[in-house]
């Protein structure tokens, strides 16, 4: 530790060994050592002593729509960032839609990371968008360095983004796993939801009964066959429906190459709750019933469900109408994720242990990370979040950094205060006061 120019000391440090006190040598944006809690600190390195708040790793959230550029009003990079920086999130990867243009090209990757550049308050990397009409391009964008390709079974709500029928997804899944790369699915099958009953209006349940489970399976369960076809790897995008959960356990024990997130509005939010007419409550697929959510819950618990992300997913206000049926789907959560999951991890008998598995070490290595994020270990980057896990706080939307203040948490009591917010040894946030801009723009490790 003689090089350090900065510790970090905490009788709570959260590592991939075991939660313990422990002091975190930092040089040059590196941790360098984690060592006992008493170490001595070195002349000329500065100590930051978190008394016993938690130093957990900073999150890593890889499925975000920034909007930006093209709907930088519903969002964009600055916000975006900002709100993430405050919830402990120090890396997110950008979804390729909801922008204009979307990340479907190298070139349209090329300004998307133009406008990201002087942004970011932390880390970001990109997604490649799959697209009927795109497989010539899909290659280059891996070249360039996105973390890989996101597409809709079903439509996506925007129409610069369409999605891939069966015949379309096998062969953008052969063009990408030519080259090595990874598939991510936003899973619902569209015969399904156009079978479904569709009422409109502002009843929770009438929108709930549009988007059933049985979409969600089917669709996963043709990804699955599609994927043990060519052995390709695949990524199941925001998992709702628990009937699902067999056909994917199954596919893991064969040996298929398929990974699963859920969301935390899906594991702290349920269909009983939602108020009519409430559509800062509406996303697809749909939050379910309460008997819905523990499944999930059990399905992290044994590692069938890999990790949890925002699917932070804004709008304008204007966007969030009463009708169900036409109003925008999309949660906006970046800056609330980690003390939601916390709040029910913990009432379910799970740690942070447990939550920075979910929330960093796995999303990290999702995308090919795990080298450089997602664990406070020697030789990775020094983010950090640093929480006190037993403070709670009343959601307030004033409070929030989005861009747009719409939140299906308004009002909440939520567990967990991030006290501040570090990016490579930097403190990017600390009690509401960000720096300038301090992030990179992240590409693929070859």
């Amino acid at each position: 530790m003689s090089d350090a120019e900065l510790v970090l000391r905490s009788t709570r440090v959260i590592t991939p060994e075991g939660t313990r006190a422990a002091a975190v040598a930092v040089s040059a944006g590196t941790i360098t050592a984690v060592l006992p809690h008493d170490a001595p600190v070195p002349a000329g390195a500065r100590l930051e002593d978190l008394g016993d708040d938690v130093l957990l790793p900073g999150l890593v959230d890889t499925h975000v729509h920034v909007n930006d550029p093209g709907r930088t009003e519903w969002e964009g990079f600055w916000t975006a960032t900002r709100a993430a920086a405050a919830g402990g999130i120090t890396t997110l990867v950008d979804m390729p839609l909801n922008s204009l243009p979307p990340t479907t090209t190298a070139d349209n990757l090329r300004v998307k990371r133009e406008v990201a550049a002087d942004k970011a308050h932390m880390d970001v990397g990109f997604w490649g968008g799959a697209l009927p009409g795109n497989v010539k391009d899909l290659r280059a964008l891996h070249e360039a360095g996105v973390f890989g390709f996101k597409a809709f079974l079903s439509p996506s709500g925007v129409e610069e983004f369409p999605h891939l029928d069966q015949e379309q997804l096998a062969r953008s899944l052969a063009e990408i796993t030519s080259f090595g790369g990874l598939l991510i699915v936003h899973a619902e099958d569209p015969h399904h939801l156009a079978a479904a009953p569709q009422h409109g209006g502002p009843r929770y349940a009438d929108f709930l009964a549009s988007r059933p489970r049985d979409a969600e399976d089917t669709a996963i369960a043709q990804l699955i066959a599609q994927a043990k076809r060519l052995d390709a790897r695949v990524h199941v995008l925001h998992l709702s429906s628990s009937d699902a959960l067999p056909l994917i356990a199954e596919a893991k024990r064969d040996g298929v190459r398929i990974t699963v997130e859920t969301c935390p509005h899906y594991l702290t939010l349920t269909a009983e709750e939602v108020p009519d007419g409430a559509s800062e409550f509406k996303c697809c697929p749909p939050i379910r019933e309460s008997a819905n959510q523990e499944l999930l819950w059990q399905a992290l618990a044994d590692g069938t469900v890999d990790c949890v992300v925002t699917d932070h997913s804004p709008s304008t206000a204007d966007l969030k109408t009463a009708d169900f049926a036409t109003a925008w789907g999309g949660i906006s959560g970046l800056q609330l994720s980690l003390p939601a999951v916390w709040t029910e991890a913990r009432r379910r008998g799970h740690d942070l242990a447990d939550v920075v598995r979910w929330m960093s070490a796995r999303t990290a290595a999702l995308v090919g990370l795990e080298d450089r994020k997602g664990a406070i270990a020697p030789g990775l980057d020094a983010d950090f979040a640093v929480l006190a896990p037993d403070e709670t706080f009343t959601v307030d939307p004033a409070g929030l950094q989005h861009r747009n203040r719409v939140t299906a948490y308004a009002g909440k009591t939520l567990h967990g205060v991030v006290r501040s917010t570090w990016l490579r040894g930097e403190r990017i946030v600390a009690d509401g006061e960000f720096t300038a801009p301090k992030g990179r723009l992240l590409t693929r490790t070859p």
